[in-house]
């Protein structure tokens, strides 16, 4: 606390991570802390260290780099470019002038490092920390990671300053209004097309009978906004993207709507990730490029991704809206 008897706040926005460059080395060490993370792939580990070490990491960093190098800008991944510059307007709109409010970011999976910037925050005495992961829906496989390196680092420290966790969005109303006023900008610029698809990252289905709330969450988001748009049942649909392995995901498959839709004679697609908060390789490669391959393949004419919320002034009013919830 200051001598003036305010309290110190940080506040951390904390996202996945990404590789440091695009090669294969940086790639591969990316992949073994990501992939490691339990929270991550709920299989037991001794089964999944050999799956890992003997199948994953031999073959899949030299693909995957290749994904990165064709997304990846000057200024270096997009997801850190769009985090750090999301928090830097966050900083002059929500910290400008108040030096009782440190805004800073950090990531899961390699650098910036979630417990360094927790470590800088108790250097500068903060008495209260705002942890705010960019994920607008709860899944034990991300939000609950970042809560569990939060909570180990916090076991050394003598002195636990107050800790306010926002563990989801996927239902604030600023945040929808963001992702309408979204669509609504691309529908003018590009007019609108015959299908909204909204596309969310898979998981194992197994996850929600166990309890995880991120399907139903996603459902949710997605009603929401279709209201929010005035879109009748037919104009839009949710979907599930990136399935990996053999087990049963989160359905429907994205892949493989977009390869039926022109079959039904629905030949023109708007794309939306609304559970991620900036654009990734996920969004910009997968669903930008790779999908509308498979889309236009399959006869489709016309296939639109629309940008994730990134650094908007919207996007750090959602910001501001979130964290003046618990500050």
């Amino acid at each position: 606390m200051t001598e003036t008897g305010v309290k110190k706040t940080g506040v951390l926005l904390v996202n996945l991570g990404s590789p440091a460059s695009p090669k294969t080395g940086d790639v591969r060490r990316f992949l073994r802390e990501f992939l490691g993370d339990p929270r991550v792939v709920n299989l037991p580990r001794p089964l999944w260290w050999l799956i890992l070490n003997l199948f994953v990491l031999p073959f899949r960093p030299k693909k995957s780099a290749h994904a990165y190098q064709s997304i990846w800008t000057e200024q270096g991944s997009p997801l850190i470019v769009f985090t750090e510059k999301l928090t830097a307007k966050l900083q002059d709109l929500g910290g400008a002038g108040d030096s009782h409010l440190l805004i800073d970011c950090a990531m899961r999976y390699g650098k910036p490092a979630l417990r360094e910037k927790l470590q800088n925050f108790k250097k500068q005495g903060v008495d209260e920390i705002v942890i705010l992961p960019l994920y607008p829906q709860y899944s034990s496989t991300t939000t609950a990671s970042i809560f569990d390196v939060v909570a180990e680092e916090f076991v050394s420290w003598r002195h636990m300053p107050g800790l306010h966790f926002i563990s989801d969005f996927h239902q604030h109303p600023s945040y929808i209004e963001a992702l309408a006023q979204s669509v609504r900008q691309h529908w003018q610029a590009n007019g609108q097309a015959e299908l909204l698809l909204l596309s969310f990252h898979g998981l194992p289905a197994k996850l929600t009978e166990w309890g995880d709330p991120y399907f139903h969450q996603c459902q949710t988001t997605g009603r929401l906004l279709a209201e929010q748009l005035g879109l009748n049942d037919h104009q839009w649909k949710l979907v599930f993207q990136s399935r990996f392995g053999k087990a049963e995901w989160l359905k429907p498959y994205c892949v493989e709507v977009l390869q039926e839709l022109p079959k039904q004679d629905v030949k023109n697609v708007d794309v939306i990730c609304p559970g991620f908060s900036v654009d990734c390789l996920e969004t910009l490669e997968e669903i930008a490029i790779a999908n509308q391959e498979i889309f236009l393949a399959a006869g489709g004419e016309t296939y639109r991704y629309i940008p994730c919320l990134n650094d908007s002034d919207a996007h750090v009013e959602v910001m501001l809206d979130l964290i003046k919830t618990v500050h």
